[in-house]
């Protein structure tokens, strides 16, 4: 044992920090700094029938390569930080600026540029931070009130964004995020963006998407929300038969010691012999002749010994906490899944930012080391012509930061398609919106009478009892129900309560509201918060959040409008939209449509009561009634039960 090293202490494993090589990239043959000469130059392009984009957070550029690769051109790259907009610069024309897009007088001169230089297509990907309640409530107040959007006092830049479609009014908007800034209870965020849009008169669609379906190597999930303006439809683009590999991918890139650096620094390169795969070939397309046999970027961060000892003992199946103990350098319970040998024959697990910082979720299928950047590129479908600015902790920023070029490349071939098609969009949002609230509001007798109740007690205690109840149950039970508005009234006539659940069949439902009762008694006011009311015990997250929605709170700062995934809400929205999101992707597409049909903003509650009352009373399970529905007109469902029944006459 080393003098220095104590009992029990573990051996420390070091390994030599290898830094660059530094990349820098000249500027794009066609990029500008001078207004004047940028919008000569975009007039040119518009002369020759060319579509021109502008991509807004555009990083390295994975959207912007993909839409030209589609034939759009990108003509205006915006991103702030540094590296990537040198990337973009080199590998696009036009301006690529290093521009804060909090700033309002940067949105208003984006926006004022790119309305200039004729700009068709406006996408990006901008950052959607999640909000506070008094947040939600000041945005919604400004909308409805019709006051100025408050991107320059709140610095969302998701907001940045929809200003400059305000201020430029492209034909078309293609907007990229994760998931979870759509998928939060509320679905705030999204809503919003859905209705301004709406607002300014675009269509609108949006879907999350399962790169892997459009030739992406990796389980990769993205939200695309798509406008297009003066009504016109969006199709969405068809997915591929088959899935690539991660051998696939990566296979024929040579083998490469981790750590290793080739001789040049960044016009270093490893011999490369050929492409085999169609996935392959395609990546070394547009490579340089004189490159042919030659690999860029293909480096990767140095490994430590006990590191080295730990990866030969993994395959794609082991886990972190599988490891001998004097391999894991943290906690098993905590890290589980800390290193991860890729499958050659699966999918990537999603290539993010984080890989800047260590690539142990990216070990490599068959060598005992992490990706190199190349590979990391490859499975995020860069072509390997591309290269990436700074050091490689920067091109792996870049890279995890990025859209998938492939799915750029379709989607903006499916915009292109779509405003060539112009053809009429389905009903909007708003307008479902607004159908549903009419009709909710102007129908009298309710399957559930206790969604018009005075308080989140009524609709609690109704929920829990009467939920599936015989219709005349209901009739004669509620107005009993209904006079107990607070637990304790409840707690005082105990004994009707459980008599009442004797005589339905539902005596342990009255005693488990009882004790709810007693809960609340011992903890006022729980119910009268959103948040606090989804913590009450004995009572789930579905009848908390109908409680919401049926009787918001006072305070319009603390107000939540959660969006409920109930089977029978999820049936309506699979049959209106022709879908099955009630048996599949339920918290993702189903969410999504659901949304889609109660919209946001004044008529959003009454809509989203009137998906609950519709479920029951006429979308039913079986023997729908589609002729009473509000949404019959414009229903994909509906129309398929009349032409079932035209057809029987």
């Amino acid at each position: 044992m080393p003098e220095d090293q104590l009992p029990n202490q573990r051996p420390s494993y070091g390994v030599k920090l290898v830094r660059g090589p530094f990349v820098r990239l000249p500027a794009h043959p066609d990029a500008h700094d001078d207004e004047s000469t940028f919008l000569a130059w975009t007039q040119d392009l518009h002369a020759r029938g060319l579509r021109i984009a502008a991509d807004l957070f555009a990083g390295a550029g994975g959207l912007s390569l993909g839409l030209e690769m589609s034939g759009w051109r990108v003509v205006v790259g915006v991103d702030h930080d540094p590296e990537s907009v040198e990337t973009h610069r080199h590998h696009f024309g036009g301006l690529a600026l290093d521009w804060d897009l909090s700033d309002s007088d940067k949105v208003e001169e984006i926006a004022r540029l790119i309305r200039a230089a004729g700009v068709e297509l406006l996408a990006g990907g901008p950052p959607c931070q999640p909000f506070s309640k008094a947040g939600r409530s000041k945005i919604r107040h400004r909308v409805r009130e019709g006051l100025r959007d408050p991107y320059d006092e709140r610095r969302e830049l998701w907001r940045s964004f929809l200003e400059v479609v305000r201020l430029a009014t492209p034909r078309a908007v293609l907007m990229e995020n994760v998931p979870d800034m759509a998928l939060d209870r509320e679905m705030f965020i999204l809503r919003t963006i859905v209705h301004e849009l709406e607002v300014m008169g675009y269509s609108v669609e949006e879907r999350v998407v399962e790169t892997s379906k459009y030739g992406v190597p990796q389980h990769r999930q993205r939200l695309i929300l798509v406008a297009l303006a003066n009504g016109t439809s969006f199709t969405w683009p068809t997915e591929v038969p088959s899935k690539v590999s991660v051998w696939n991918a990566i296979g024929d890139l040579p083998q490469v010691e981790g750590g290793w650096r080739p001789e040049g620094g960044a016009s270093g390169w490893a011999r490369y012999e050929e492409p085999v795969t169609t996935f392959q070939k395609q990546m070394r397309t547009g490579v340089a002749p004189d490159d042919a046999h030659k690999v860029f970027d293909h480096i990767t961060r140095p490994v430590r010994d006990d590191d080295v000892m730990a990866f030969e003992q993994m395959d794609s199946t082991t886990r972190y906490s599988d490891l001998p103990e004097e391999l894991r350098r943290y906690r098993a319970d905590i890290f589980d899944d800390k290193y991860k040998r890729l499958d050659e024959n699966g999918l990537s697990r999603t290539i993010t930012a984080h890989i800047a910082k260590d690539g142990y979720w990216y070990i490599h299928p068959r060598q005992n080391r992490t990706l190199t950047v190349r590979e990391a590129a490859r499975l995020q479908t860069f072509p390997d012509w591309f290269r990436f600015a700074g050091p490689p902790s920067a091109a792996f920023r870049q890279i995890g930061n990025a859209v998938p070029p492939s799915l750029g490349e379709q989607l903006g071939a499916a915009i292109a398609r779509s405003l060539d098609d112009q053809r009429s969009s389905t009903v909007s949002s708003r307008r479902l919106s607004s159908m549903l609230a009419s009709w909710y509001r102007t129908t009298s007798v309710r399957a559930f009478p206790w969604l018009d109740a005075d308080t989140r007690w009524q609709v609690v205690a109704a929920e829990m009892l009467l939920d599936r109840a015989a219709p005349e149950q209901v009739r004669y039970l509620w107005p009993v129900i209904a006079r107990w508005k607070l637990p304790e009234d409840t707690i005082t006539f105990a004994d009707d309560l459980v008599e009442i659940g004797r005589w339905i069949g539902r005596k342990a439902r009255a005693t488990q509201i009882l004790a709810v009762a007693r809960w609340l008694a011992d903890h006022p006011g729980a119910l009268d918060d959103d948040s606090s009311s989804r913590r009450v015990h004995g009572i789930n997250d579905a009848i908390a959040d109908l409680a919401v929605l049926a009787v918001p709170t006072s305070d319009e700062d603390a107000a939540e409008e959660p969006v409920l995934i109930t089977k029978g809400v999820l049936r309506v929205a699979a049959r209106f939209f022709g879908e099955p999101v009630d048996r599949r992707n339920r918290m993702t597409d189903g969410r999504l449509a659901v949304a889609r049909l109660i919209g946001e903003y004044d008529d959003a509650r009454h809509a989203h009561l009137g998906l609950v009352e519709l479920a029951a009373t006429r979308c039913r399970p079986a023997d729908p009634l589609c002729r009473e529905c509000p949404l019959g007109g414009h229903c994909k469902g509906s129309k398929a039960e009349q032409q079932a029944e035209a057809a029987l006459f």
